[in-house]
């Protein structure tokens, strides 16, 4: 009985192995090309996604802003008393503007998650002079007068809502209650000088002084679009803690836009109360009332 060489056997099932995988492989070439590409791809995406999730900061818990903005009051009223004489006060603002000698305003907040601290500082000085001389020029009157006002708040925050950013997505808000001290400055210096003929006179007055009032606030905002805001601020200072009159009061509504990525202008009108006495007879006081426009460059840190 013929019985084949085991080589030429094993040829025979080479061969066969062979003619068998080239009539299968058009059938399931694409699956292999196609599994092999899966795994070439999650091979590769596998440590670039892990990289990623590596080397991705998690967002600061800590945020910042600043604020150099400037008010300008279109009206002012209120009174001023000296020694028991008041003077009424009615002015424009080109009449505010005029005696004035030096104004400075900045705002400020750090905030920690959701806690934080806020600053509002603001500081002017005026100073008026005038003079009237009699018909013959004999007897001339003058007076001059320095006013400081410095407004210094210094409170603590909590956030509901999105952290304060210059770009958001439409309406993400934001609302802050706030608390703490106000430091109010107002110092009057008047002095007059009368000359005559035979008589040559002088005053001079200081009254004034720094009071200490407590403060409660809220300010809040919303996007309209992620570059445009609405914001709104009011709080309440002093409460009668320091006098009959020791109150001061602020109230503002705006619109801010942003022009970059940390930086945004800001556009509002802004009401401001101040008043105080010295409860004695005769009385030393004042009461201010300004209405008008503030204008500020506001940067997010």
């Amino acid at each position: 009985m013929f019985r084949p060489d085991r080589g030429w056997v094993s040829l025979r099932h080479q061969a066969l192995l062979l003619l068998g995988i080239a009539l299968i492989q058009p059938l399931i070439g694409p699956g292999i090309a196609l599994a092999e590409e899966e795994t070439t791809g999650n091979a590769e995406e596998g440590p670039s996604s892990t990289e990623g999730k590596e080397t991705a900061e998690a967002p600061s818990p800590w945020s910042a802003t600043a604020e150099i903005y400037g008010f300008f009051p279109l009206r002012t009223t209120g009174s001023t008393t000296v020694k028991g004489l008041t003077a009424d006060v009615d002015l424009n603002l080109e009449q505010v503007l005029r005696p004035l000698t030096m104004a400075a305003y900045v705002r400020g907040s750090v905030e920690y998650k959701r806690l934080g601290l806020l600053t509002d500082l603001s500081y002017v000085s005026v100073r008026g002079e005038e003079a009237t001389t009699s018909p013959l020029g004999r007897r001339k009157l003058s007076a001059t007068l320095n006013n400081i006002q410095g407004i210094y708040d210094v409170a603590l925050r909590y956030r509901f809502g999105y952290r304060e950013q210059a770009i958001a997505k439409g309406g993400s808000f934001s609302v802050i209650p706030y608390a703490g001290v106000r430091f109010v400055d107002m110092r009057y210096d008047l002095s007059a000088q009368f000359d005559g003929p035979n008589l040559s006179l002088s005053r001079s007055r200081s009254f004034g002084g720094t009071v200490t009032q407590p403060l409660l606030g809220t300010q809040a905002s919303v996007f309209l679009s992620p570059r445009l805001r609405l914001f709104a601020r009011g709080d309440l200072g002093g409460f009668g803690v320091n006098n009959s009159d020791d109150y001061s009061a602020n109230a503002q509504v705006g619109v801010g836009y942003a022009v970059g990525n940390n930086t945004q202008l800001n556009l509002s009108w802004r009401y401001l109360h101040l008043g105080g006495t010295n409860d004695q007879s005769p009385e030393n006081a004042y009461d201010i009332n300004q209405n008008g426009v503030e204008m500020g460059v506001k940067f997010f840190f």
